[in-house]
């Protein structure tokens, strides 16, 4: 849990960056984590530019910029608007090639994309969105994980695109990457702070997600089977504590649980 402090984003490490988007909420936390990989060649990867604004994106050129560099490739971990909204400007800012969202060749699963020398390791991670990807990075021991694992907070599996089932498996996945490693990879989530060891935090989800998976079986247990709306008498009781603005949230994450128990 967040201290109340805000994120403010900046250096990971020797190479890696992030320029924070403000468009704080409750679903972006304190807003969009654009990363910036700077690998050889004076060029850099981006991932996740962001929403449209101007002031963003224009921020992001510059702190590649200032390294000297170039964009020589822009990834997306999924299609919604606080990663992707502003890629037809970044586009026409940088020039740069884009994959991920429907944009460029599709992924493969373990495909290790060698831009500038920074052997990023694509990890197909659906669940959050049908088209989620995480990418691993080894030489920084990071592991950029998009909605799919956030810094704060846990995300929304967002029914009917996102999938109970695919997320589950994908937390799976990311753990298996991570033990392939050796060592400890830190978490370099698209909303929220970075944490010195994804594992831990992973692990910390899956409890999480059997805990709500049992808390969701008990309630389906004490409400009207003529309810006409079950997810929503789950949400009252499951998730009686959120916040107004988050129960949307709650309520496509509770359908996407609904689907998963009636298969």
């Amino acid at each position: 849990m967040s201290d109340g402090s805000r994120w403010q984003g900046g250096p990971v490490s020797d190479r890696v960056e992030i320029v924070l988007c403000n468009n704080p909420g409750p679903m972006s936390l304190d807003g969009t984590n654009t990363y910036l990989l700077f690998g050889a060649h004076d060029r850099a990867v981006v991932v996740d530019p962001g929403p449209y604004d101007e002031e963003h994106l224009g921020a992001v050129r510059d702190a590649v910029a200032a390294r000297g560099a170039t964009v020589a490739l822009t990834l997306l971990t999924h299609h919604h608007d606080d990663h992707a909204g502003g890629i037809d400007r970044w586009v026409e800012l940088t020039g740069s090639p884009v994959r991920g969202a429907g944009r460029g060749a599709p992924f493969a699963d373990g495909e290790v994309l060698d831009e500038q020398a920074l052997g990023i390791v694509v990890l197909l991670t659906p669940g959050h969105t049908a088209d989620s990807v995480s990418f691993l990075v080894p030489q920084e021991h990071l592991l950029l994980t998009g909605d799919t694992v956030l810094g704060r907070g846990t995300t929304v599996v967002a029914f009917p695109d996102g999938d109970l089932g695919d997320y589950l498996d994908s937390l799976d996945r990311l753990r298996t990457a991570i033990a392939g490693q050796g060592g400890t990879v830190a978490l370099a989530p698209a909303h929220g702070p970075t944490h010195p060891d994804a594992d831990v935090v992973i692990a910390q989800y899956q409890v999480h997600r059997a805990q709500r998976l049992d808390q969701v079986r008990a309630a389906l247990g004490s409400i009207d089977p003529q309810a006409t709306d079950a997810a929503d008498a789950v949400v009252s009781t499951v998730y009686a504590d959120v916040p107004e603005n988050v129960r949307p949230a709650a309520y496509a994450t509770v359908r996407a649980t609904l689907d998963y128990l009636s298969r």
